[in-house]
Order: C-alpha cells, then structure tokens, then sequence
C-alpha cells in the first residue's frame, strides 16, 4: 500500500490586506500517496494555488498542519527547510526562465545555488536535456524556443534535484491542445519511470481525464470532493465536479427534450454508465432484441481513464410499466449503472 507523501490535515488559510481578512483555505483535509499523479481542479479563486505554496512553504496554515513525509512544516528548523525545498521541483504556467541564460544554464541553476561540481552539473544537465528531447538546444536562449520548448526546459530545471515531488500550477494552461497533450505524456513518463508523486493544480478537467489517477476538486477555499479520476467521472455527486465532468462530456441534454420526455406516461429517460467490460460488451443490442420495448438513444460517449473504458449513453425507453422495469432489471444485473435523468 502506497504511504501518505503529503498530508492536510484540517488546514485554513486566512490574508489580511487592507485590514481586510480573506479565507483562502477552509478547513481542508487531504492525503496524496507517493507515486500518485493528484489532480487539484477548481475556477479561479477556489484556493488551488494557495494549497500548491502551502506544500512548497512559501505560506504557513492559519490553523491546521500540513506534513510532507510525516514531517511537520510547523515549526521546521533551516536545515530541514532547505533540504524539503531539494526534495520538491516546480513547474510555472509561464515557465519563469532566465532569458539572458542559455537553456543549458537554466536547467543548471537548481544545482549552482547548491554547489555542485561544473563535472557533476555538466554530467546532469546534458542528462535531463536528453531525457526532455532538447539536447540539440543547450546553447540557445528561451526567446528562440516555442511554448512547448520552454516548458520541457522548465521540467528538466524541475528535476535537475532529483526530487521525489513536483508540483505543476498550471503548467499546461498556456500552451496550445497539441504540446499539452505532449507535456503531459512527459510528465507521465517522469512518473512512471522515476515514481515522482505529481500534483498537479488545473481548471481543466481534460487534463485531469488524460494522466491523474485522484482528483480533489475545490471551490471557494474547500474541497467539495476527492477521489480516483474514474469515481469522479462516472458518478459525481457535487455540481461543480458534474459540471466539470461536463466539460469534457457533454452527457446533459436541452431542457426542452427532458421536459417532453418527462410529459410521456409510458416512457422513462435514463443514464446509463459502462464501465470496464460492461463498456465492450452488446447489453443495448440484447435488450432491444430481448425485450418488449422501445429504446431511443439520445446520447452516446465512450472514454478511456486511468486504462479504463467508461461509456455513457442516455436512453428514452417506452412501452408497458412491467417491460420497462424488467427492462431496467437486465441492465441492472449486466453491471450498467443506472439513474434517471
């Protein structure tokens, strides 16, 4: 069993400006696993990114504590302080290089401010430069590279420490739908291959469908729900996560479908959720043969999360009472999870 790497427990942050008292974190309660990818999702000013500087101790909680390998930020001596910040990489929106620096002397910089020998820095940079795809890069400065380019610069700076944790704010939000799907296949590859735990804060619930494994999702300062990325996707049960969920599957039909469906006596409306197996198999096609009824198919999706096949489809069924029920029975005892629209 994986053990707890970062843990919340009861956390409230509160600022003060202009006399003013503003409470970004409400008692917030959290567990990330080492080797987990843990999405935070949220709008702006839901408190992700408060959470992120409260990991990395560039803010102290209000009330509550937060500990990263069971050791308690509160009160932390120096030298414990200097060696977590050695232990944790961080990866920007927009990338915050040096752009009188060469790539080769940004990605260096972690290992200058610690002493490191130029064999040493010389033998790692050009390790991590290979390991990004941008060796043929190292003498370049960060205006003559793409967006793309200076964010697998600022992921080689992340991990020039060798940390066992990297907090990403943001990291795909200013890069176009083609190199976010590259950066996060790297980012999931740094995970697999070196175990990295990963928290990665985004308002995008794409990017949490493509590599999280759990997801936290917050609003106004608390996390409104938390779990693996498949429970979320398949069965949320707070609005914000559902509209989130929303965002990526559009499953919610027009108000005027449901209100006419509603109005038929002899014919319920349906979500219905596959998952895994049940997704590959022909459920549907055996009950509209099998059985007395008719099915209108209104909406159909199919996904892939975490190695998992999850569909969704929404059905109007029609006929007797008792052939709908038993309808509805054979779904239920296929494996499809089923509510009503």
């Amino acid at each position: 069993m994986s053990q707890p790497v970062i843990r919340f427990n009861a956390v409230s942050k509160t600022f003060t400006r202009k006399g003013e008292s503003f409470l970004a974190l409400d008692n917030v309660n959290l567990t990330i696993n080492q080797g987990d990818i843990f999405g935070v999702i949220g709008t702006s000013g839901a408190g992700k990114s408060t959470l992120l500087r409260l990991i990395n101790h560039l803010e102290a909680p209000t009330q509550g504590d937060v500990l990263i390998n069971n050791l308690s930020l509160q009160g932390i001596s120096k030298k414990q302080l200097n060696q977590l910040k050695k232990d944790i990489g961080m990866i920007f929106q927009h990338f915050n290089l040096l752009n009188s620096r060469t790539v080769f002397h940004n990605v260096a910089i972690p290992l200058i401010l610690q002493g490191r020998d130029k064999a040493f820095i010389r033998e790692r940079v050009s390790e991590l430069l290979a390991f990004v795809n941008l060796s043929d890069k190292a003498e370049s400065y960060p205006n003559e590279l793409s967006g793309g380019q200076k964010q697998r610069v600022g992921i080689a700076r992340a991990l020039a420490t060798n940390p066992s944790i990297l907090l990403c704010d943001e990291a795909t939000s200013a890069l176009d739908p083609h190199t976010t799907v590259q950066i996060l296949l790297l980012l999931q590859e740094i995970n697999r291959r070196y175990g990295i735990t990963i928290v990665l804060i985004t308002h995008e619930m794409s990017v949490v469908q493509k590599i999280c494994h759990k997801v936290a999702v917050m609003a106004q300062g608390r996390v409104v729900e938390q779990g693996s990325v498949l429970d979320l996707f398949g069965q949320p049960k707070e609005e914000v996560t559902a509209s989130f969920v929303q965002s990526v599957i559009h499953d919610r039909l027009p108000e005027q479908t449901v209100a006419r469906i509603r109005q038929q006596s002899q014919s319920r409306a349906l979500r219905l959720e596959f998952v895994g197996q049940t997704a590959q198999q022909p459920i549907v096609n055996r009950l509209i043969r099998e059985y007395p009824v008719e099915v209108n198919i209104l909406f159909a999706s199919m996904s892939e999360i975490q190695n998992t096949i999850l569909g969704f489809m929404i059905v109007q069924i029609g006929g007797e009472t008792a052939d709908i029920d038993a309808a509805i029975r054979y779904l239920h005892d296929a494996g499809v999870k089923i509510s009503d629209v």
